[in-house]
């Protein structure tokens, strides 16, 4: 079973979540720690429950997704996960950060890529891949089958969906993606969103006005 620890990082209150099974080795989605107390809180958390980090996944590469990434893959060497389409924002996240008046510590050259469908192993657990790209084109959610969650990074949040108006960004896509793959899942999956709280797919179903059908 996963335990699933969630921090809100960032003015921007982006969601970076710890998992991790009965073996204690974790995973550790969209680190987006900026300030030193934010590294710190996420370094106590894991050093407090004897976890080992040993995949670092982005569901994209926004900065507010990957402020955290040189901290983390220095901190525990471990690499970046992340899907091709987007590692060129990794590339130019200092300059975004800039424009928000961020200083973002240049993000590591070695990534690994992720491709849909993979499944991404740790201890006795797994999270697989889904490309929803939309919010950006190389947007993806980690989901695992038998505890019927979620990861769905800035692809769908509770009342609402990722923008499409940034670079890569394209609506229609982007409902493809959510209408053709990932409430697919069904709708008693968790889903543990980029930013604002968890809800459910079946939830998100009958009251999410972009995934209304009618």
């Amino acid at each position: 079973m996963l335990n699933i620890k969630i921090f809100y990082f960032n003015d921007l209150r982006e969601c970076t979540y710890v998992v991790w099974d009965e073996t204690n080795e974790c995973v550790i989605i969209d680190p987006g720690c900026h300030s030193e107390s934010e590294k710190g809180r996420l370094e106590k958390f894991i050093e407090t429950n004897s976890l080992s980090p040993i995949m670092l996944l982005n569901t994209h590469g926004h900065f507010d997704h990957v402020m955290g990434n040189a901290f983390v893959a220095q901190r525990w060497n471990i690499v970046t996960h992340i899907h091709p389409d987007d590692k060129s924002y990794l590339e130019r996240c200092s300059g975004y950060g800039d424009m928000f008046g961020y200083k973002i510590d240049k993000a590591p050259d070695n990534t690994i890529d992720l491709a849909d469908g993979q499944i991404l192993r740790f201890g006795n657990s797994y999270l697989k891949v889904m490309h929803t790209p939309g919010h950006s084109r190389g947007g993806v959610c980690f989901h695992n089958d038998e505890d019927k969650v979620v990861f769905s990074g800035d692809s769908l949040f509770a009342g609402s969906i990722g923008r499409t108006d940034l670079p890569g960004g394209d609506y229609d896509l982007l409902m493809d993606s959510l209408l053709g793959k990932l409430v697919k899942l069904g709708e008693e999956y968790k889903v543990y969103p980029g930013h604002g709280p968890e809800t459910k797919i079946g939830i998100e179903l009958s009251t999410n006005p972009f995934l209304r059908y009618e």
